[in-house]
């Protein structure tokens, strides 16, 4: 980090300015470290940084406290200038019991600051922890800056006049460390008071005990001789617009939001509560202003079958989910396929399988979302690549599904779900028009001249059959599981109508390549190796490309999100490169696909332990490809 000297803070000291800085908030799962970590990030989102973040929670919903299962951390990533990635390795670890320092103090490079709540260091929680000795007193953290700070002590002191319980009083000790933490970045703190004085207005004591324990954090840094001088992280040139903090699935629900305003249909979201893609729900229930309909079904088979509902009533239908709801939603999507009914199916994916862990990030649901039905049924796929990128990539899944009457599956993960970065509000004119045209009258003539309505006489450039609404005057048709005859939509066992409808069905999404865009890519000039990803593997490929690039290495980036049909281009785009990597957070999935397709020897860096990659691992591999 480079580092210059800003002004005066009010105490006379004066800070040292950073280009960029890591903190990671972690302690129990009860200690709050997502409220303060989320509200740092707010404030440093509010001060102008570029931002990202990590959250990491326990696999275990109610891991013993005290624990190492049982920790629960928050890496924000501030900078001033363009960054991708929530930060490698954590600059300054706030560890508020041993288990959240055992847990994460691996991840540190010599020279790190730790700031631990040394009241939390007793025999008891040690033991828990599995920790022989006190790292704090044995010498195993001298690589380390450590200030040990009674964290606990200090807030039940800030609170004893306000007449709060002792246990009341000890939850606050989290607004102390971020008032801490605060002091320390030069964050102003204002903000952060009205927010508690909102939140918690209706629970005076809770409200005036954080208070006091924020002031109280921020006091400590300004009159402590811990520290010798506070730090500045400038703001971030972005460009200019009006700016929301966002992660996935809040941009997700916004997505959806959208398509709903530009396609003129009300939304309709049913989903079965499955973490990480619960609070797609919770966000869309805040809608209902915009035409948002939403149901919390009885399980993953009911909430697919709402969604097929809400497609043949003409609305726009989505279903959220995770890996094991996937499965289970099948063959309701299936139902779907043959019914060639418009509809978006969000995977957040999470590590597998069965239950795996909940709550961490792979993506290896890409096969299953691809061939994971019976029979051949065909369907587009679009990968979100961040955060903010998942609005986009809710509007796109729409907009295929809409336009072209099939089921879209639309892959975030468990990273995307959570993290969070700034996003600039698009100008509507931007967005695309998703209007759609439901059918009115009929549209053939039966041999004694009769008029009727045949169901899948079909769009002769997009292969669609029309969308009919349940109740429009002279268009009864029939729907069902069954193999339909082309055109009339009547049951058919004919051999050669099953053969072609199979094949008008594949053929239907393949011609979607012709309206996507080409490969998404950075070309460096005469680049030997070309790394390519999808989904959420964009951030650390990125940042990984930049730091090789600076070291005068060529290398070119690709991404794909468009993943199912890939985009028509790729096969031109693999051949330019002698030498092709794809990093995925499963065991090849996308890299068997490309040298299927397009027989490329892409080489395969995979990554399965629940956590994204880093920017050191790629810059790592790329050079070894290079060196190759």
């Amino acid at each position: 980090m480079s580092t210059t000297v800003s002004t005066p803070d009010q105490t006379g000291v004066e800070p040292h300015e950073l280009d960029r800085v890591v903190v990671r908030f972690a302690g129990d799962s009860g200690d709050g470290m997502q409220l303060v970590g989320d509200r740092f990030t707010e404030l440093s989102a509010i001060f102008g940084n570029d931002l990202a973040t990590l959250p990491n929670y326990p696999a275990e919903i109610r891991a013993p406290a005290g624990t190492v299962a049982g920790v629960s951390s928050f890496q924000v990533h501030i900078s001033d200038s363009d960054i991708v990635t929530p930060g490698d390795s954590p600059n300054v670890l706030v560890a508020m019991n041993p288990a959240a320092l055992r847990a994460n103090v691996a991840d540190l490079a010599p020279g790190s600051t730790i700031i631990v709540n040394s009241d939390a260091f007793d025999e008891r929680d040690l033991d828990k922890a599995g920790y022989a000795e006190n790292p704090l007193l044995d010498g195993s953290l001298a690589r380390f800056t450590l200030h040990q700070v009674p964290m606990t002590s200090i807030t039940l002191e800030a609170t004893a006049e306000l007449g709060v319980k002792r246990r009341d009083a000890e939850r606050s000790k989290n607004f102390f460390a971020l008032g801490l933490i605060c002091w320390m970045y030069t964050r102003p703190i204002q903000p952060l008071l009205d927010w508690i004085t909102n939140k918690y207005d209706a629970r005076p004591l809770v409200r005036d005990s954080n208070l006091a324990a924020l002031r109280a954090g921020r006091n400590f840094g300004e009159t402590a001789e811990l520290f010798d001088h506070p730090y500045s992280v400038a703001p971030a040139p972005l460009p200019p617009g009006t700016y929301s903090n966002v992660n996935g699935n809040t941009a997700v629900a916004w997505g959806l939001v959208a398509a709903g305003q530009l396609s003129g249909l009300r939304v309709v979201y049913a989903s079965y509560p499955i973490t990480p893609a619960s609070d797609i729900l919770h966000e869309l229930s805040r809608r209902k202003n915009f035409d948002v309909w939403t149901m919390q079904a009885e399980d993953e088979i009911a909430a697919a079958a709402i969604a097929v509902g809400a497609a043949f009533a003409g609305t726009l239908a989505v279903t959220g989910t995770s890996g094991p709801g996937l499965d289970l939603k099948s063959e309701a999507i299936g139902l779907a396929i043959s019914l060639e009914l418009p509809m978006v199916i969000v995977d957040v994916q999470r590590a597998g399988p069965s239950t795996g862990m909940p709550t961490k990030t792979e993506q290896t649901d890409l096969l299953s979302a691809i061939h994971g039905r019976h029979g051949e049924s065909p369907l587009p796929v679009v990968a979100a690549k961040s955060p903010a990128h998942c609005f986009d990539a809710a509007i796109e899944a729409s907009r295929l599904a809409l336009k072209y009457r099939t089921p879209v599956i639309l892959l975030t993960d468990g990273y995307l779900a959570n993290g969070a970065e700034p996003w600039r509000l698009p100008e509507m004119a931007d967005l695309p028009d998703l209007s759609v045209e439901f059918a009115t009258r009929t549209n053939h003539t039966e041999p004694d001249g009769r008029e009727t309505f045949w169901p899948y006489l079909r769009d002769p450039e997009t292969l669609t059959r029309p969308w009919a609404v349940p109740g429009t005057p002279g268009l009864q048709h029939r729907i069902g599981g069954i193999e339909k005859q082309d055109g009339s939509g009547n049951i058919s066992y004919q051999p050669d109508n099953h053969e072609h409808m199979v094949r008008l069905r594949q053929a239907r999404v393949d011609d979607i390549a012709a309206d996507i865009p080409g490969v998404m890519l950075d070309e460096d000039d005469d680049a030997e190796l070309l790394v390519i990803g999808w989904g959420s593997t964009w951030g650390a490929i990125t940042a990984g490309v930049r730091r090789v690039r600076r070291q005068g290495r060529r290398v070119s980036q690709a991404h794909l999100v468009h993943v199912n049909p890939l985009p028509p281009d790729l096969g031109d785009v693999l051949a330019r490169y002698p030498k092709v990597l794809c990093p995925e957070l499963n065991l090849g999935q996308m890299t068997g696909i490309l040298r299927d397709r397009y027989l490329a020897d892409v080489r395969s860096f995979t990554k399965v332990s629940g956590l994204p990659f880093g920017a050191h691992e790629m810059e790592e591999r790329m050079i070894a490809e290079l060196d190759r």
